[in-house]
């Protein structure tokens, strides 16, 4: 099964702040210029009706909001931190094998839990859901499914506070009528190319010629999209262990395209961020950059190494040549930059699990 937090951000402020429940709630990415200068990361179900959306500008929704008594807030990824902390311990409590994939949702294997039985999946879904609204007072929505890929699009389907089973001999009357962009890895301008050939369903994927869709699409990239459309998928849940990443954002002083003037702040957050695992005993294998562009666009460029580092040199190293990558292939000048590190190998022995995640954009 999928458990997805709804619109975790703000149900946690509904949480701290039961009054504003009822109203419009944004939680916001501000950049610090303006006062309504930044994006909305996300908006409660309130909010929704009115037409605001992550990654709006923050502008934009006020105006969407005018007139209204809705709420804008900064992101507290502390405190929201601290939550999923609690839940993901509840979640893991219950299944066989336990996957985080984001500070929001995670993937539990409950094969035997069940007995394989999808009835007692339902009825473990519905504990799940019980568990997390009387301990940590937050709804979930869940999708319990024979795979992981048809798990998350189930869990998509009821929002919020939603349970949707899929059997295994219902997945492909379930994913038939979707449009092909509900697939992961479907993005919009992949949805485009395959309008171009008259695909718009999943159905409609799962019955293309598999040799036209390797000559569009390359064979990898072929194969996965036809198993997709079958909801094939043999990935296991797996757990991730320690921290996932570290991170670190800020906004430059002026909008720019130039090398030498983003680096110059990207190497501040290096040293901070290096900092912090020197203190925890950690190397990464993993470098990324996060840039937000001038029209709140979010980009992300990640380099791994063969063995883990906790190099500083190498670690501004990696992000220069991140950042030259990125200007080479668009035409966006940054507003705001971010560093990264992940694959944590911890050097020290008997040290405490790190749980940090530093001002890191969630998407």
């Amino acid at each position: 099964m999928l458990v997805d937090l709804d619109y975790f951000f703000a149900q946690c402020e509904e949480l701290r702040n039961p009054s504003i429940r009822d109203k419009p709630v944004v939680v916001c990415v501000y950049s610090g210029r303006t006062e309504d200068s930044g994006a909305v990361s996300t908006a409660n179900y309130v909010a929704r009706a009115y037409g605001v959306k992550s990654g709006i500008p923050i502008f934009l929704a006020k105006k969407k909001l005018e007139n209204t008594n809705a709420v804008f807030l900064p992101v507290d990824y502390e405190f929201y931190e601290e939550i999923s902390g609690k839940v993901m311990n509840i979640l893991k409590s219950l299944a066989d094998h336990f996957e985080q994939v984001g500070i929001d949702e995670a993937y539990l294997d409950v094969t035997q839990k069940t007995g394989g039985s999808f009835e007692e999946g339902r009825k473990l879904a519905e504990r799940v859901r019980s568990e997390v609204l009387r301990q940590e007072r937050l709804t979930c929505s869940i999708g319990v499914a024979p795979n992981k890929l048809v798990a998350k699009i189930s869990a998509d389907t009821k929002k919020p506070d939603g349970l949707t089973v899929v059997t295994p001999d219902q997945v492909t009357v379930f994913l038939g009528p979707l449009p092909v962009s509900r697939l992961i890895g479907v993005g919009a301008k992949t949805r485009e190319r395959m309008q171009v050939l008259g695909i718009n369903t999943i159905f409609d994927l799962s019955s293309y010629d598999m040799q036209k869709l390797i000559a569009f699409f390359g064979k990898t990239l072929a194969t996965y999209f036809h198993n997709a459309s079958l909801g094939i998928d043999d990935e296991p849940v797996e757990e991730r262990g320690e921290a996932t990443s570290i991170s670190r954002i800020a906004t430059l002083k002026h909008d720019s395209r130039e090398l030498s003037f983003i680096v110059e702040r990207t190497d501040q957050l290096c040293g901070e961020i290096h900092a912090t695992i020197a203190k925890d005993g950690l190397a990464f294998k993993t470098v990324g950059i996060i840039v937000i562009a001038t029209d709140m666009s979010i980009h992300t460029r990640s380099k791994t190494f063969e063995n883990p580092t906790d190099n500083l040199e190498a670690f501004k190293e990696a992000v220069k040549e991140l950042l030259e990558r990125f200007l080479d292939q668009t035409d966006f000048e940054a507003r705001r930059v971010g560093v990264k590190v992940a694959s944590f190998v911890r050097q020290e022995k008997n040290q405490t699990q790190l749980t940090s995640f530093i001002n890191e954009n969630k998407d």
